[in-house]
């Protein structure tokens, strides 16, 4: 291991967990009364001496099956502690699987999940695909699993549970949840999700990763998805920057960005990359699919009041193509001109004919519509939010490019 990833994981023990010793301490100390469950199919209720009794102990209950329209419960534990790993897998892992599978967590006896989404799009890769990748929170490292890192404490009681919202039966569910009851005396953050998906957003509005949340705690990302409109053919998508409102903000955001590929960490255009905080799994201008995450893990965004995230909806193309789209009636909204000087195409008083050559020059940033879909990870101070319920799953699988 480099000394870089050492450091990162450092970096990564200390901020996710809040626990100030050093990773090298933590190995060869002995805490007092943390005890480890690993709870699956083999041991449901992760007791003391409770694996692995079906069969006589030889491989009886790795695997269980849902059957369409029914649950089934993976977790549902007593006491106080924290979970620190999911593992699983499936047997079918079918783009309208990976979005009519939801996957839902309650804490501490709320009756609203504080999780639920589509399970493809909650391990950190959306659109209904899997491709191998490794982040700081989830990974897959060939295609085939769910991997899940992220500490999820409570303090009575936690359930985790997955649906089977589509119209087939799934053959072969796989798990492991492994998780430490250790007691929380101190007041903890409860971990949370919202997903969404918005078909065709509305020109000059910002998609909204995550609406106003009341409360305090902190972001700690996102990864989005994209499926752009066809007919802006193989053009840029991503100039839209990513806006986060804190603690009272209304009209404007006290965090903003610079573009979509910038928040993810690269420029002048998005390629496939996974690294530990920010990445884009699957990026193909041709077919019109982006999948990419940020994680806020070494540069934490708090909030005490409330929070919200967007992102605008803004493309780019040279002026010529940009000319060429208006003339056929692509639905579009040319905002600005960068040619040798940053022309502000809202804030000019006088309407300008933009499909004049002598007007529009140079590339050309424009609103523009495509089919988003996201999935927001936070932490908030109560174990349920204020935010809708998941959208159903009609809506979750409608319009799924194929499986390569």
């Amino acid at each position: 291991m480099s000394l870089i990833h050492k450091q990162s994981l450092l970096v990564l023990l200390v901020i996710i967990s809040g626990s100030p010793t050093l990773f090298s301490q933590e190995l060869y100390q002995l805490p007092k009364n943390k005890h480890t469950k690993w709870v699956s199919f083999e041991n449901i209720s992760g007791d003391k001496g409770q694996g692995g009794i079906e069969n006589k102990g030889a491989k009886g209950h790795a695997f269980d099956n849902i059957k369409a329209g029914t649950s089934v419960n993976l977790v549902n534990l007593e006491g106080s502690g924290t979970i620190k790993r999911i593992w699983l897998t499936f047997s079918d892992r079918s783009p309208e699987m990976l979005r009519s599978l939801k996957i839902e967590m309650f804490w501490d006896g709320s009756d609203k999940p504080a999780v639920s989404a589509p399970i493809g799009d909650f391990f950190g890769v959306g659109l209904g695909q899997r491709v191998p990748f490794e982040s700081a929170l989830f990974s897959d490292p060939e295609g085939r699993s769910f991997n899940c890192i992220i500490p999820m404490p409570f303090k009575t009681e936690a359930k985790i549970s997955v649906t089977n919202e589509s119209q087939k039966d799934l053959e072969a569910i796989f798990f492991d949840v492994d998780v430490l009851m250790e007691e929380h005396q101190e007041d903890v953050l409860y971990f949370h999700t919202y997903w969404s998906r918005d078909l065709h957003t509305k020109l000059a509005e910002d998609f909204k990763v995550l609406p106003k949340i009341k409360g305090s705690g902190r972001f700690l990302g996102t990864n989005i998805g994209v499926y752009t409109d066809p007919v802006y053919e193989d053009t840029w998508f991503g100039e839209g920057e990513v806006k986060i409102y804190l603690d009272g903000d209304k009209e404007y955001p006290s965090l903003v960005g610079s573009g979509t590929e910038d928040y993810i960490g690269t420029a002048y255009g998005q390629g496939p990359f996974n690294h530990q905080y920010q990445g884009s799994p699957i990026a193909d201008a041709k077919k019109g699919e982006y999948a990419f995450y940020r994680y806020h893990i070494p540069d934490p965004v708090f909030f005490y009041e409330d929070m919200e995230v967007t992102i605008q909806q803004i493309g780019g193309a040279p002026a010529e193509k940009v000319r060429e789209m208006i003339k056929n009636g692509v639905p579009m909204k040319p905002i600005s001109v960068s040619n040798k000087s940053f022309h502000k195409l809202l804030e000019m008083l006088q309407p300008v004919d933009l499909t004049h050559p002598d007007i529009l020059k140079g590339w050309t940033n424009f609103y523009r519509s495509d089919d988003v879909s996201a999935t927001a990870y936070f932490y908030l101070n109560a174990p349920f939010s204020n935010l809708p319920e998941l959208v159903p799953v009609d809506i979750r699988t409608s319009n799924l490019h194929k499986k390569p």
